[in-house]
């Protein structure tokens, strides 16, 4: 078996259209930006494996359809591709939450199980905590924290957050302290 972990990533992507090895290089490297996209989200009545999925989906097609002579890091390309696939999913289940409430009946109809209820006020709540968490990014954070969340949940560490904010480490990491504290004191 081959040893990838000396090549880089433009050199994985050369063989990766030949050799399933290399693809499964790029796989692993870039895994914590799925995990690091799939953290912020939820999907009801899925779990954050679930998105996780999706995301690596994203990441192999980003893989399969990088184009290096468009310009783009591949880093960057991954990140769009995952972000997106996971925008989807998490899209497409509030759309099939929003089919249950257009499909409902009335709730003094008999017709209506407690597990149908459920859902609905599943629903409810899980639009209510997502509205106040967009609501507490666009109101609590600055316009430099914001920044940082987006490359953060981007997948960059922190010090590729300070090289391209130019500040230090040390400011990325207090900016993240500040974000995590302003958005879990909303829930």
């Amino acid at each position: 078996m081959r040893n990838y972990s000396d090549l880089s990533d433009d050199r994985l992507l050369l063989l990766s259209r030949s050799d399933d090895g290399a693809e499964e290089e790029l796989v692993r490297r870039y895994a914590h930006l799925v995990r690091a996209c799939a953290r912020p989200f939820f999907l009801c009545g899925g779990d954050s494996e679930d998105l996780i999925q999706e995301g690596m989906l994203g990441l192999l097609s980003a893989v399969r359809t990088y184009d290096a002579g468009k310009g783009a890091a591949f880093a960057g390309y991954a990140s769009v591709c995952v972000r997106n696939r996971i925008y989807s999913a998490v899209r497409r289940d509030g759309r099939e939450y929003n089919r249950l409430l257009n499909d409902s009946v009335p709730i003094d109809d008999e017709v209506i199980t407690r597990r149908g209820v459920r859902e609905l006020e599943d629903l409810i709540i899980t639009k209510e905590r997502a509205d106040e968490l967009l609501e507490a990014i666009d109101t609590r954070l600055s316009a430099r924290e914001r920044d940082v969340m987006s490359l953060y949940l981007g997948g960059l560490s922190y010090a590729g957050i300070a090289e391209k904010l130019r500040v230090t480490v040390k400011s990325v990491d207090n900016a993240v302290q500040r974000i995590r504290r302003k958005l879990t004191d909303n829930q």
